[in-house]
C-alpha cells in the first residue's frame, strides 16, 4: 500500500498565531491580554509528545504601522510561550500588506523560513490557520493547509480550503492520528 501525504506524520506544523492559538487582540502589545483558545495547550502538548516540533508563522503589520514595537512584540509572544510550552521556531513577519515582501502571509516565506530553520523540506510540513491566506502561504510553500475556522473566519475562505477541522484538536488528529 503507497501512503499518501495525507497519511504521513509531518516533519514540523506550524501555527498561525492570531485567532489560532490565542485569542487576536488587535496589534497586542500587552502580554498580560494573551488568552490562549480552549484546547490550544493540549494540541500542542499531543504533537510534542509525538516528537513533532511545531513552529508560530505569525504577520504582525501592526510593528510596520508603528502600533507595536518589537519589544512588545517579543513580550506578547514570549507570554505565549509561557502559558502554551515552548516552540521550536517563530518566524513572524513585521511589515504591512502594501510592503510586497515574500514572508507576508498569503505569500509562502514564513512557512519556507521556518522550516529552513528546523532543516525539513517545507513540503513536510503542515500550517494550521484561521484565515484563508494562512492555508495559502502553506500551499505556496507546498506544504499541507488546514483551516480551523472561526466566526471571523469568511464563508469563501472555508469553501476555498484544501483541509477544514473543528478545532484544533481536530486538526492534530488529522496530523498524526
Amino acid at each position: 500500500m503507497r501512503l499518501t501525504r495525507a497519511d504521513r506524520r509531518p516533519a514540523a506544523v506550524f501555527f498561525d498565531r492570531d485567532d489560532t492559538l490565542v485569542h487576536d487582540v488587535p496589534y497586542n502589545a500587552d502580554p498580560a491580554k494573551v488568552l490562549p483558545v480552549r484546547g490550544a495547550r493540549a494540541a500542542l502538548d499531543r504533537l510534542r509528545a509525538a516528537g513533532v516540533p511545531i513552529g508560530v508563522v505569525s504577520n504582525q503589520s501592526g510593528v510596520a504601522r508603528g502600533l507595536i514595537g518589537l519589544a512588545d512584540l517579543r513580550a506578547v509572544n514570549a507570554r505565549v510561550e509561557e502559558l502554551l510550552g515552548p516552540f521550536d521556531v517563530w518566524a513572524v513577519c513585521p511589515h504591512g500588506a502594501a510592503d510586497g515582501c515574500a514572508c507576508r502571509k498569503p505569500e509562502p516565506g514564513l512557512v519556507l523560513r521556518a522550516a529552513g530553520i528546523l532543516g525539513v523540506p517545507a513540503r513536510e510540513c503542515a500550517v494550521i490557520g484561521d484565515i484563508g491566506a494562512d492555508v495559502r502561504a502553506a500551499g505556496a510553500a507546498g506544504a499541507r493547509g488546514i483551516l480551523v475556522p472561526t466566526p471571523r473566519t469568511l464563508p469563501g475562505e472555508v469553501a476555498a480550503a484544501p483541509e477544514v477541522a473543528a478545532d484544533l484538536a481536530a486538526a492534530v488528529e488529522r496530523l498524526i492520528g
